[in-house]
């Protein structure tokens, strides 16, 4: 895989405001911002490099208001970091391509997996299934 490298000046002019506040600065989107996710078969894609993530049959209705997935398409693509931010500890994902921030993974997802990809809908982007 090969790795994508960008000076902070390259992913600002990039991305929006708000993608570039979560993905390159670690930030979350207000829950419930986008509760218009696509419904039909894709997959789910890094904003910032747009490597495959998620696919649609990974999804599932969690309750959190953020767009939640069982398990990646491929666990290279995403990567784990520990986060003790805000007093907690979380494990955060990432992108492995591009180190961009997605958001975290909780043990308390559906099977098969019993994991729940809590992800930023800002750091994604979707690309239908053809």
């Amino acid at each position: 895989m090969d790795k994508i490298v960008k000076t902070d000046a390259e992913w600002r002019a990039q991305l929006s405001d708000m993608a570039y506040k979560v993905t390159r600065k670690h930030g979350t989107e207000r829950a419930g911002t986008y509760e218009d996710f696509p419904k039909e078969a894709g997959t789910y894609m890094c904003v910032c490099c747009g490597a495959p993530l998620f696919e649609q049959d990974a999804k599932f209705e969690s309750g959190t208001g953020w767009p939640s997935f069982f398990q990646p398409i491929d666990s290279e693509l995403v990567g784990e970091t520990t986060d003790r931010s805000f007093f907690m500890k979380r494990t955060e994902v990432h992108c492995n391509r591009c180190e961009a921030h997605l958001g975290h993974v909780f043990p308390d997802g559906p099977k098969p997996t019993g994991l729940r990809y809590c992800i930023n809908g800002v750091a994604l982007t979707f690309e239908p299934e053809e």
